[in-house]
């Protein structure tokens, strides 16, 4: 059946006013709550990278698509373009649908109001209309035959193709800059982590020991020889006391360790490192020869690794004492002087007995230090903010002898924790395209690969009244929080458990 010429005109400028009327409605409701779109396209698993000029190019070319709609000499261009346009977004979406790390929220528009595969369905439709449109026009413009399509379907496909071509390069290439040259641009997965229960510790003094055998233990700063102990499910809570009988050991601040079926206390500050078996409590096993220190963290049952002071300028230095040969072994090297060697050097010392490496994340500046079990270099990682110089100010009092901070240092990684290669960072610099709500409500944790040296992810952990996240510990499948007097557990989602699985 032939379509009069009426008809095919009737049907062209129909399909253009609805196009009109979407990309009205998308550019204006993207550009009314642009800061939101932004923060959104911001946290796309395909386009993060280059949310700051996807930000401003869709509305303006979604704009610039209705004015030339609106002109009968542009139709033709018109239709092109609003073809492509619709191609790049439903090349976006089967991506994002099949084959991104993760699916987003919605990015603005109609697409709040529909699920994603709802919104794949109304961009193929609208693709259609515009391919219906592009061929009845081109028959009104030139009054071709039916024979000579081909050219307009060359041109349909090339838009096509041009279109999904771009949203691969676009993808590959933000991938590359995310994970690797990251512009403080964080990604939030959905559900990576998901409450579970929380234990009132009923004090805030509590730090977290260990876990071994289904158990997680804690100690207790203000009572030293305390353990507190529950399954990893934080039930059949348990108390319990270390039998210490050692006489004449002026401990000031002693620590408690737990790995494997061993028992760890610690005190840099005598020095002292006592063990013995978790299973009887007691620690009769003495580490001679210990250097002073102010953090360690057991290897085994004879070695530790330790931060000291035994430097130039007595700057901050990494070693691993060795209890066999009553010695310890310094590398100098691993932790690099910006400032003064001690304040710009300070950080949280780590060490994954999965991977059995050495993690060292700093305080003050986007950097973390992996090394192997004698101290030696593995690698020097960049954590995604863009802190690279320490921002402290340290001032020299008698005569040069001591030092202090004469202003409030800007905390760049407030803490850590580290499972099978995986490093757990608490930040306190807000990334680019932030969501101001999860910001004020939560502690963020970026997630890095070790082995592949690159940023993979971000997650909240949303706050209890006002109190502070103190440290976090992370296991095969949960993650536990001292948030103020409470301890709190999450399960890790797929996503992370994937992510810790692929790390082994």
């Amino acid at each position: 059946m032939k379509i009069s010429d009426s008809l095919k005109g009737i049907i062209v400028e129909t399909i253009c006013l609805l196009y009109i009327l979407l990309f009205v409605y998308a550019a204006l409701s993207k550009l009314l709550d642009f800061e939101n779109f932004q923060v959104q396209i911001g946290q796309s698993p395909l386009i993060s990278a280059h949310a700051s000029w996807i930000g401003y190019a869709v509305p303006i070319v979604e704009l610039i698509a209705v004015v030339m709609l609106t002109v009968s000499r542009l139709r033709k261009a018109a239709l092109r373009l609003s073809l492509a346009l619709m191609t790049t977004f439903t090349a976006y979406i089967f991506i994002v649908l099949h084959y991104s790390s993760f699916v987003p929220c919605s990015c603005g528009g109609i697409l709040e109001k529909m699920s994603w595969n709802v919104h794949l369905i109304f961009n193929i439709v609208f693709i259609l209309l515009a391919i219906v449109a592009m061929l009845l026009h081109e028959k009104l413009d030139q009054q071709i035959s039916n024979r000579d399509y081909s050219r307009s379907l060359k041109w349909i496909a090339g838009i096509i193709a041009s279109g999904t071509a771009i949203v691969i390069f676009l993808f590959i290439w933000s991938e590359q800059m995310m994970h690797y040259e990251n512009p403080f641009i964080r990604r939030y997965p959905r559900h990576a982590v998901m409450f579970n229960s929380k234990l009132d510790l009923k004090f805030n003094s509590y730090y977290f020991a260990g876990i071994t055998n289904g158990r997680i233990y804690l100690g207790n700063s203000t009572a030293p020889l305390q353990l507190l102990s529950a399954d990893t499910n934080l039930k059949n809570k348990k108390v319990e006391r270390i039998i210490f009988t050692e006489k004449n050991v002026l401990f000031q601040r002693p620590l408690i360790r737990v790995m494997d079926q061993c028992l760890y206390l610690i005190d840099g500050s005598v020095p002292a490192v006592f063990n013995g078996s978790l299973k009887d409590l007691n620690v009769p096993k003495k580490f001679n020869g210990l250097p002073y220190f102010d953090q360690a963290e057991p290897l085994d049952s004879s070695r530790i690794v330790l931060r000291s002071n035994k430097g130039k300028d007595l700057a901050n230095i990494i070693g691993v004492f060795d209890n066999e040969k009553s010695k310890s072994n310094y590398n100098p090297k691993l932790l690099q002087k910006q400032i003064d060697g001690v304040f710009d050097t300070d950080g949280r010392l780590l060490y994954d007995e999965t991977s059995q490496k050495i993690v060292y994340v700093y305080f003050y500046r986007n950097q973390f230090i992996t090394a192997g079990k004698n101290a030696e270099l593995i690698s020097r990682i960049h954590t995604i903010d863009t802190t690279s110089h320490a921002k402290l100010k340290v001032s020299y009092l008698k005569n040069s002898t001591e030092r202090k901070m004469s202003a409030p240092p800007y905390i760049v990684n407030a803490g850590a924790a580290v499972h099978n290669n995986l490093v757990f960072i608490y930040s306190k610099i807000k990334g680019r395209f932030q969501d101001e709500k999860t910001w004020d409500q939560a502690f963020i944790i970026d997630v890095y690969d070790v082995n592949k040296q690159s940023y993979l992810m971000s997650f909240p952990i949303y706050k209890i009244k006002n109190e502070k996240l103190k440290s976090i510990m992370v296991t095969k499948n949960q993650l536990y929080a001292i948030i103020g007097s409470s301890l709190v557990l999450y399960d890790l989602k797929t996503i992370l458990k994937k992510e810790i699985k692929s790390a082994e």
